[in-house]
């Protein structure tokens, strides 16, 4: 696509120059259309900048206008904690049989794989309902129970994902505070069949330190507590507790399931599926200048929300972070006439497969914003984003009390 718009636009331009004056003026017309094209072209290879504001604020208030009795739905939801508990022990009780086996047996990969990895992202899901405070009412709980759903994952994790989660929530793709959003970087070195297979299969290390290179949160009493505890236990499963019980492939087991989650694994369809533009979208709207909503966020109605908290609707999810996981079908249900019109997925192993190998689809199909939004936790962001964010907070719209936040 973008080789023959390049090719019209060189033929066209040398027409221009051969065609003689008509009554004193030249024919610019196949250079305008020439023009054109390049700044199509130039759109067609960039992510989708808009001016608008990010979707869920306003639906949210829509919705509530509405149907005022869904802000009933919610509040914490009390099954949070025994579904971890329940996945924790069962994470304990695979480790401790793989104890003896070897990391290259078949055993080893399709336990990891089919068990480990659901479990584990299902445990990553757990963590990111438990930031939103919707395992218990005290927020102190929420974070020292979700050190608690951390120790399967094998790594420090739940402390710092929490405040970048909930400035994504707050700064829904702003460039350099939605850490969700792909860098320049990335996609530039990405936009390939090949790349997009590598950024598949370890994505789950571009969610994890992309966060850094972008802007740092500081480091609090949880962060501290989180890495002692996770390290404390990582140390006594490999040095203190006897062999009887766990060993170093206890360990490795662990962290071979994270990797997997955050892999080429049917649930971590979802890590793409919520917020990369599946849709086709025109060249008009493809210009932020006409400002024409691109939809940003999609959501799945399909079987593999039964063991990843519901993230699938993740329209619901924005709309609402203080709705726990199992009322999200209640809201749908309640707000059908809001929800049924917006693109979805039917797949999360068919969105993989189209990201690796559609070619209209990579890692520039995101809406990104310049400015808008805020920074959840005290994280410091750039003299230069600090200064669009002030020069353009008459234009933000902020959270009201009269909203239902996380």
């Amino acid at each position: 696509m973008a080789a023959s718009a390049v090719t019209t636009a060189t033929t066209d331009s040398s027409s221009t120059q051969r065609k003689p004056q008509q009554n004193g003026k030249l024919d610019t017309t196949s250079s305008a259309s020439a023009g054109a094209g390049d700044q199509n072209d130039a759109l067609e290879k960039d992510f989708f900048w808009t001016y608008t504001e990010e979707p869920h604020r306003t639906r949210r208030m829509a919705i509530i206008k509405a149907h005022p009795e869904v802000t009933k739905l919610c509040g914490p939801e009390p099954l949070t904690k025994w579904v971890v508990l329940g996945v924790v022990s069962l994470q304990f009780l695979l480790a401790h049989l793989l104890r003896d086996t070897s990391f290259f047996s078949w055993k080893f990969w399709l336990t990891a794989y089919v068990f480990g990895a659901t479990c584990n992202q299902n445990l990553f899901l757990a963590i990111h309902e438990i930031s939103h405070n919707l395992a218990f009412r005290s927020p102190t709980a929420n974070r020292l129970f979700a050190i608690i759903a951390n120790l399967p994952i094998g790594v420090p994790y739940s402390a710092s994902f929490r405040p970048y989660h909930l400035t994504h929530h707050k700064s829904l793709g702003v460039d350099g505070l939605d850490t969700d959003l792909p860098t320049a970087f990335e996609a530039l070195f990405l936009d390939s069949i090949l790349g997009k297979a590598f950024f598949c299969t370890f994505q789950i290390f571009f969610y994890a330190l992309r966060p850094m290179a972008i802007y740092r949160v500081p480091f609090t009493w949880v962060h501290w507590l989180n890495l002692f505890v996770q390290l404390a236990f990582d140390y006594a499963i490999v040095y203190l507790l006897p062999d009887s019980l766990f060993t170093a492939n206890s360990l490795l087991y662990f962290i071979f399931s994270s990797f997997l989650a955050g892999s080429l694994h049917p649930t971590a369809g979802h890590f793409i599926a919520e917020h990369y533009v599946y849709e086709k979208i025109t060249p008009e709207a493809r210009n932020p200048d006409n400002k024409i909503p691109v939809p940003e966020t999609f959501s799945y109605y399909g079987p593999l929300n039964w063991v990843t908290y519901n993230v699938g609707l993740h329209n619901e999810h924005h709309d609402f972070p203080a709705i726990p996981w199992t009322r999200l079908p209640k809201l749908y249900e309640i707000a059908s006439e809001f929800y049924e019109g917006l693109p979805q997925h039917r797949s999360w192993t068919h969105v993989l497969w189209q990201f690796i190998f559609d070619e209209e689809i990579g890692m520039r199909c995101r809406v990104k914003r310049k400015v808008g939004g805020r920074v959840v936790g005290g994280g410091s962001v750039s003299a230069k984003q600090q200064q669009q964010q002030q020069q353009h907070q008459a234009k933000e719209a902020g959270w009201g009390d009269d909203e239902i936040e996380a």
